[in-house]
């Protein structure tokens, strides 16, 4: 059921005083993109009269196929309660269509809106729970941010050791007045980190409220003179940030298909199948859910991570991709832990949902349960698949599989894997500060 219809856009960009409507949407990267219009192209956006230059939009199309439409999805109508209170500013998500009015393949969320709707044949609705990490530090006299904090904090703690309170009760506020649900907030483990979980919701939703979450994150901390961001690994010897995701699936009428009261860990055969199929397709995925050179910084033992494409019953076990939180019956969910927030969310949580589909599809059975973190240096038979440990090692298992271009379609699967040859081609010539400190006076 929508949440608007066009006269009620109409009214309330009258009644609040909008001045500018940004039809927002985004490249194949996850960054954001905007379009700004007055109230007096309203009707011709939601008419899906709006176009723009596609070829200027990293991941898009060549220059002589540039002219793109831009359909707004009415019900993501949402006012940004940052900004002025007079002369409002609101945004809408869009999707993104071809000159002859066709859904652009290159677009992220038409991505996902494919998989759910392959969802939705399969009797599945998913619900979306992430948990998004983040650092606060400060910037240098030029503005430039500098990654050091003089907080020493650390889980769960409160001000004043926890310097970040108010910054996060402005953001929870100011997300509030956009309609999100937040569960909860916390100082994370690192000095300067933070978490902030808000409530399950459909997938697609969840989506654009990541996009939104991480622009409200970084927009409020700028007017408390901070830098907030989402690097997963911005400094060493301390926890990296991730946006580990939880997931739960419905049938059509709203029950928990994860659950199963006469199993031992409380999972159904749905469950076991969807984590199996996750499990055989993330080494091929993870160069979209870690899509950084320094994604897999954060990807090591001994800092909360996970490592082993393995799973575990446990909410105990870290090391694990997948684990099962304690929660049961019809809150059960499978969490998937290796993605960081510079992921872009529509692509990773179409494959990573597509993935699961896929071992309900085929009734795989995943492997024997991860009950205990493995030894990182061994080398036995005991040992699960690791993850990748580089974006090279993400860049050669992404070209391999089959798979994840099914879903990701061939312009998006291409596009992002010239992009990340060239960013770990560009990594792999620059010489770093910890080669010079161990080989300069060496050698």
């Amino acid at each position: 059921m929508s949440k608007y219809n066009r006269e009620d856009i109409f009214r309330i960009v009258e009644e609040e005083d909008v001045a500018f409507i940004r039809l927002q949407f985004c490249d194949i990267f996850g960054m954001p993109k905007n379009l700004a219009i007055t109230p007096s192209q309203l009707e011709k956006a939601l008419n899906n009269e709006i176009m723009f230059d596609g070829s200027s939009v990293e991941g898009f199309v060549r220059t002589d196929e540039s002219d793109m439409y831009l359909y707004p999805d009415i019900d993501t109508f949402e006012i940004y309660p940052w900004r002025p209170q007079s002369g409002k500013v609101a945004r809408m998500f869009c999707n993104v269509y071809t000159l002859d009015r066709q859904p652009f393949q290159g677009d992220p969320r038409n991505v996902l809106k494919r998989v759910l709707e392959d969802a939705g044949k399969m009797g599945l609705q998913f619900k979306v729970d992430p948990e998004l990490e983040f650092f606060l530090f400060g910037c240098d006299d030029d503005g430039r941010p500098v990654a050091t904090s003089h907080e020493n904090a650390g889980y769960f703690d409160v001000a004043p050791s926890d310097w970040g309170e108010n910054v996060r009760r402005d953001i929870i506020l100011n997300l509030e007045d956009m309609n999100f649900q937040v569960a909860s907030s916390h100082h994370e483990i690192a000095p300067a980190q933070h978490e902030i979980d808000f409530d399950a919701e459909s997938a697609d939703r969840i989506a654009d409220m990541i996009m939104t979450f991480k622009m409200a994150v970084k927009t409020i901390a700028k007017k408390h003179g901070l830098y907030a961001t989402f690097m997963p690994k911005p400094k060493e010897g301390v926890n990296g940030s991730g946006m580990h995701i939880n997931i739960m699936a419905e049938d059509l009428n709203g029950k928990n298909l994860f659950y199963d009261e006469k199993d031992v860990l409380k999972l159904s055969e749905t469950a076991y199948q969807f984590i199996a199929g996750v499990l055989d397709h993330m080494d091929g995925i993870t160069l979209v859910t870690n899509p950084l050179v320094n994604s897999y910084k954060r990807l090591v033992p001994g800092y909360d991570a996970p490592v082993d494409i393995a799973w575990s019953g446990s909410s105990a076990n870290r090391s694990a991709l997948i684990r099962i939180p304690s929660q049961k019956g019809a809150e059960t969910q499978v969490e998937i832990r290796n993605p960081d927030a510079t992921c872009n969310p529509y692509l990773a949580l179409a494959l990573c949902l597509a993935a699961g589909m896929d071992g309900i599809r085929r009734k795989l059975t995943p492997p024997e349960e991860l009950h205990a973190s493995v030894n990182a240096d061994a080398d036995n038979d005991m040992n699960p698949d690791r993850l990748p440990e580089t974006l090279g090692e993400a860049i050669e298992a992404y070209s391999k599989d089959e798979f994840v271009k099914s879903v990701l379609g061939d312009q998006i699967y291409r596009k992002f894997l010239t992009a990340k040859k060239k960013e770990w081609r560009e990594f792999r010539m620059c010489v770093t500060q910890w080669e010079l400190k161990e080989y300069l006076d060496q050698y």
